[in-house]
């Protein structure tokens, strides 16, 4: 039985099909599980989320008879009262310390390129926070660090094209930052192919980065122009960027579109230095950003 957190993300969205194509008995840790379509009927669903992996009973429940969880689930803001920290951080250590007590075999985790203790963003300390817990397990494990991940339709992607109906197009910062972007259906189907591998070593990572390296402004304007609706790019200093994301979030609360939290990761980058070389490890060859999204979804 596999757990699966994070299924009705990108990329649990594109893995849970496949896992279920090839067998895997599934349970799905979820809040809204008609966002599961037409396969919440194909798994087992324990009700929850990252706020409420403090709760023991909903713990034993969703670890029932399990002997592999994949950890995909994550929040790039907070979740009042529930901090980054906890939600990325502490919530992974709970996982991984309710997988060490009920007998789970693997445990695989999703954290990002260049998370480190010392990075300006707090969702990447807490990212590297809840790597160490990991690395320090003694279950299999395997660690997954993405470059930014994207899809047709996810929020990043569906905020850009939104921005593209706008005389010019808002960018945060210099727009500088650099990413090898990488397809939500390259990663699962990267996890699905590091599964396969019946000699792998106790302990392993791989860095996930698609096969070019794109600036902000590189990726604004191709989602831009894919669109169909090319636009100049428009720099916003970053203290007013701060300013007017605090007073947005002070007016509509969670319900707003951005906030700094999640502005401020674009000025992180995700990059390896391996390039795309652990991903073709796994047999994959990921796709450019311009060749997925010039395809209908």
């Amino acid at each position: 039985m596999i757990l699966l957190t994070g299924a009705t993300g990108s990329i649990g969205s594109r893995l849970l099909p496949r896992l279920l194509a090839a067998g895997e008995e599934v349970r799905c840790l979820v809040r809204e599980p008609r966002r599961l379509g037409d396969h919440r009927v194909d798994v087992q669903i324990t009700m929850g989320d990252l706020r409420e992996l403090s709760d023991p009973y909903m713990l034993r429940q969703a670890m029932r008879g399990v002997d592999t969880v994949i950890h995909l689930a994550a929040s790039i803001r907070d979740q009042p009262p529930h901090p980054v920290e906890e939600l990325n951080g502490l919530a992974t250590v709970r996982l991984l310390e309710a997988a060490e007590r009920t007998g789970v075999e693997r445990f695989v985790f999703f954290s990002a390129l260049n998370a480190t203790a010392v990075q300006r963003t707090r969702f990447f300390r807490a990212k590297w926070t809840a790597e160490q817990a990991v690395l320090s397990s003694s279950l299999h494990t395997t660690i997954f660090r993405p470059s930014i991940v994207f899809d047709h339709s996810d929020p990043w992607i569906t905020l850009m094209r939104r921005f593209s109906f706008l005389p010019v197009m808002p960018v945060s910062g210099d727009g500088r930052s650099t990413y090898q972007p990488i397809w939500a259906d390259d990663v699962a189907r990267a996890v699905e192919a590091s599964r396969r591998d019946p000699d792998a070593p106790a302990a392993r990572a791989f860095d996930l980065a698609g096969p070019e390296t794109l600036t902000y402004d590189q990726m604004s304007e191709l989602v831009a122009r894919l669109s169909g609706r090319p636009r100049p790019l428009l720099h916003v200093p970053l203290p007013l960027v701060h300013l007017g994301l605090t007073a947005l979030h002070r007016i509509f609360g969670e319900n707003v579109f951005a906030t700094w939290q999640e502005a401020e990761l674009m000025r992180v980058s995700m990059v390896s230095e391996h390039g795309s070389r652990d991903v073709e490890s796994l047999g994959i060859v990921p796709r450019t950003m311009a060749d997925v999204l010039s395809d209908p979804a």
